[in-house]
């Protein structure tokens, strides 16, 4: 395997997959030289001066940690040479890109995951089982948290904004838990966080393909992460979902399953380590394909092209 990137992500994928005993790191590259050295160092391997170096090692697999500005063009060139690639989200800037890349990735044929470790979560497994067969009439989901201390980040042109950066977890979870969206309206404060230009706080609706609505509540303006999940009503059960726990209520009551969300990031990248040698997950971990990725990724642009416009946004289901 190798790493595209080596900034926080890129540094928890790789120690992560340093310590699979089954997996060889061959490689880590990043604009940053220095920064992709330490990496290197760190996990055992030995730094890239450039992708093309990286791929001439003989990869099996890339994971693409870069962020939200440099998505595309390494993607396609990944799928050139018919490796497979665990892609961090979000996809890009819009949807043009990721588009783009997904009709590479298909016309390549080579596997691929992208980073909703959310979904690789034991919380949400219960979560999954408890609503089988259920119709979810009521989804509330936030994101309300500060702005995170990369330099990139508050400038729209760089991540895409909270909703496209952030908010698509929760966005990749009422998906999985309550089907598609088939329209969305959503409004943005007017005043951006100093020395950036993203929205502070969206509120959006959202109405489901089976008939249930749901809001979105995003915002960067705290000092702290205060809050990032979903509620999800169905008849007579109301789930909280979060990052660390899920709490369930029913007839029987209340209560609340924890978990570590590390175990969910590390499941992630354990779940495609598998796929690839054709083995079945262990545990909860899970491989979300580009393809299905690409479809929460439109989402959390349609929201964001509701904001700018003012209008609703249908989307095709």
């Amino acid at each position: 395997m190798g790493v595209v990137g080596a900034g926080g992500v890129a540094q928890r994928h790789a120690g992560a997959l340093a310590a699979m005993p089954d997996v060889t790191l061959v490689g880590v590259t990043d604009p940053d030289t220095a920064r992709a050295e330490d990496l290197a160092t760190t996990v055992g391997t030995t730094p890239a001066p450039d992708l093309d170096e990286l791929l001439a090692r003989g990869v099996d697999a890339i994971w693409v940690c870069v962020p939200p500005f440099a998505h595309g063009e390494v993607e396609e060139r990944i799928a050139a040479v018919g490796a497979a690639m665990f892609v961090e989200k979000p996809l890009g800037l819009d949807v043009a890109t990721a588009e783009k890349v997904g009709a590479a990735i298909a016309t390549a044929g080579v596997p691929t995951s992208v980073g909703h470790h959310w979904r690789s979560s034991a919380a949400v497994a219960r979560a999954r089982e408890l609503l089988e067969g259920r119709t979810v009439h009521l989804v509330t989901a936030t994101w309300l948290d500060k702005v995170p201390p990369v330099p990139w980040w508050a400038r729209r042109g760089s991540s895409g904004g909270q909703v496209v950066e952030q908010a698509v977890h929760v966005l990749d979870l009422a998906r999985l838990l309550a089907g598609e969206v088939t329209a969305v309206h959503a409004v943005a404060d007017s005043a951006p966080p100093p020395g950036g230009d993203v929205d502070s706080a969206t509120a959006g609706t959202l109405r489901f393909a089976d008939g249930g609505v749901g809001t979105l509540a995003a915002t960067c303006r705290l000092a702290w992460k205060h809050r990032a999940g979903l509620e999800l009503y169905a008849d007579d059960l109301a789930l909280t979902l979060t990052e660390d726990a899920l709490t369930v209520r029913d007839g029987d009551g209340t209560r609340t399953v924890e978990v570590d969300p590390a175990e969910a990031r590390t499941a992630a990248d354990r779940a495609f380590v598998d796929h690839l040698a054709g083995r079945a997950p262990s545990g909860a971990g899970t491989v979300v394909d580009y393809a299905e990725a690409l479809r929460t990724h439109r989402l959390a642009c349609a929201i964001a092209e509701s904001v700018a416009s003012g209008a609703p946004v249908t989307l095709d289901v």
